[in-house]
């Protein structure tokens, strides 16, 4: 019975079938026209031999020159549509992991590196789409090359075969051996070459505290060390690789010596004749290219079903937060949020992050979130668009149950600017337009101004234009965090959170975007959380959170004459 995951892997070649067909088509054919090729040479040489007339030898050499061509467009065929179908298969299989990558929650990718997860979706991919392509032609070539080749050998002489096949063995575990050896020399460099890239990622990101703390030669020292040892398993690799090639070529040429000498032998005994040692030879020679494929296969196998396997590894992570079968879309949201008996932790041995939270924000009122680091500030307003799951308890939006309705929608109705700013390649523009695709360049500007970013935008080299370079390096860290606050704006959604969003900003930039925040929190629900108590002074609540939950709550002033932890907090920042 077959395996699901094989058929899951044979499933990728369905939309392919004529593909698939035709590259198989032309490999077959090819081999059945290399086995038939030394048949058509004997012919030539036994009517050369026999002094035929000129004639018959002139149009068996014209059917040998026809094969030849069909055979060289045969392997034209094979080799084109085969690498396009392994590429097309290979297309797929990353269009699917990728598509399953956006489904996975916040708590897939704390637990897995993002080089990881591109090795997954780029290297073992690669891997994957040689054994689509060469792994079914290599086979069939090889059998029908083999079989066929030895059916020949022994219609022409059947001791001489024989000797021939008792040779084959001897071949097939030298080469074996030495492939082998090569592929795990290659798989070593693989891995160092990664430690190679990784340091030097690490070195040149780092390049400013390198350079900061005079530390080159010492980045130098454990380069050369990762280096060295890549060199290694390289030089290792070649030799294997001399050996494997030099130990093929030489069994190929003892064998060949073999047949001419013992068929020379059986000719002079008249057991034999010229014209049959002529297509014996060429047979021979035939059966190198099966057991360079048969060795192929099996690093063909071992890579591809790996890669394969940690492909199925992701493709088989279901996603833990994901639509409930009768979910519905929400809309019309006015922005009520509410914690009901809310208890979340990130795994179920770690401690509680939030522990029977009950807390309700009206529709469009401005919260404000403080307290010590850990406390689940951020947490908090994560489980409101889903990124987490609460692990009791429910989150509701205007009363609906988060997890009742559609991620999409839920999420279409929240903006967030999050204190670690991400930004995307391109253009200045294109990252502003991400809060609405398809917005126009007037939207954008007009969130730009409300963002205070109008200003050093147009001072760019090409306004909103300008590259801006991966993850906006080109960009200063404030800059970076008032394109969020823009991309944000543009959304205009009725529930914005705003997560240390104006932490990289000096103080006229954090007072005007302080300015606009208020200004857009008109008639939406806002949730600030805030390091610069300062900054929510406004607030019409200040919630402050403690590992036990919520201390105290209630307005700046009235916290203020309060004398608790909100105050003492203030008075703390106020004298530095």
């Amino acid at each position: 019975m077959l395996s699901p995951r094989f058929k899951t892997f044979v499933s990728y070649y369905t939309p392919y079938r004529a593909v698939f067909a035709l590259s198989m088509g032309a490999a077959l054919l090819g081999a059945l026209i290399a086995v038939c090729l030394p048949l058509v040479a004997r012919d030539i040489t036994q009517k050369a031999l026999a002094a035929a007339p000129l004639a018959d030898v002139l149009s068996v050499g014209g059917l040998m020159l026809a094969l030849i061509v069909l055979y060289a467009l045969c392997d034209t065929v094979m080799d084109w549509h085969g690498h396009r179908l392994g590429a097309l298969i290979e297309g797929d299989m990353r269009a699917d992991l990728f598509a399953h990558y956006q489904t996975l929650s916040f708590r897939y990718y704390d637990d897995h590196k993002t080089g990881e997860m591109m090795s997954r979706i780029t290297g073992d991919l690669l891997e994957v789409s040689e054994l689509c392509h060469h792994g079914p032609e290599d086979l069939a070539i090889a059998t029908l090359k083999l079989v066929g080749a030895f059916v020949v050998l022994l219609a022409i002489d059947v001791p001489l075969a024989l000797l021939v096949l008792a040779f084959m063995p001897f071949l097939l575990a030298y080469a074996l051996v030495f492939y082998r050896r090569m592929v795990a020399a290659l798989r070593r460099s693989r891995t160092r070459i990664a430690e190679v890239n990784t340091h030097i990622e690490d070195s040149l990101s780092g390049v400013r505290v390198v350079q900061a703390f005079t530390n080159a030669s010492a980045e130098q020292a454990q380069f050369d060390h990762y280096n060295r040892r890549f060199i290694d398993s390289r030089v290792d690799g070649y030799r294997n690789e001399a050996l494997y090639w030099g130990g093929i070529v030489l069994f190929s040429e003892l064998i060949s010596l073999l047949v001419v000498v013992v068929g020379a032998l059986r000719i002079a005994s008249g057991a034999l004749s010229p014209a049959d040692l002529v297509a014996f030879i060429l047979c021979v020679g035939i059966l190198i290219d099966p057991i360079r494929r048969a060795v192929n296969l099996t690093r063909l196998l071992q890579d591809g079903i790996t890669g394969f396997e940690r492909f199925m590894e992701v493709m088989e992570t279901p996603p833990d937060i994901q639509d409930s079968p009768n979910a519905t879309d929400l809309a019309g949201v006015r922005g009520e949020i509410r914690f009901d008996d809310v208890t979340f932790r990130y795994r179920s041995e770690h401690r509680d992050v939030l522990s029977h939270l009950n807390l309700t924000i009206a529709a469009g009122e401005y919260v404000a979130l403080v307290g010590a680091s850990g406390v689940g500030k951020t947490t908090l307003c994560a489980l409101i668009p889903r990124f987490y799951e609460a692990s009791s308890g429910a989150v509701r939006v205007d009363g609906h149950d988060v997890r009742s309705v559609t991620l999409r929608s839920l999420r279409q109705h929240i903006g967030i600017v999050q204190q670690d700013v991400y930004l995307f390649s391109g253009t200045v523009a294109d990252n502003i337009a991400y809060g609405k695709p398809g917005a126009s360049r007037a939207e954008v500007i007009e969130a730009a101004q409300a963002a205070n970013a109008h200003a050093f935008i147009m001072a760019l080299p090409d306004g909103y234009d300008t590259d801006i370079g991966q993850r906006g390096v080109k960009l200063s860290g404030g800059q970076k965090q008032r394109l969020s606050i823009a991309r944000a704006f543009l959304k205009n959604p009725p529930i914005l959170i705003f997560d240390e969003a104006t932490s990289s900003l000096d103080y006229e930039s954090e007072q005007a975007v302080q300015q606009a925040v208020e200004r857009l929190a008109h008639g939406r629900t806002l949730i600030v959380i805030a390091h610069r108590l300062s900054t929510i002074q406004r607030a019409q609540r200040i919630l402050v959170l403690t590992e036990g939950g919520i201390a105290e709550q209630g307005t700046h002033d009235a916290l203020m004459q309060r004398g608790g932890a909100y105050a003492s907090l203030y008075r703390t920042q106020a004298t530095i």
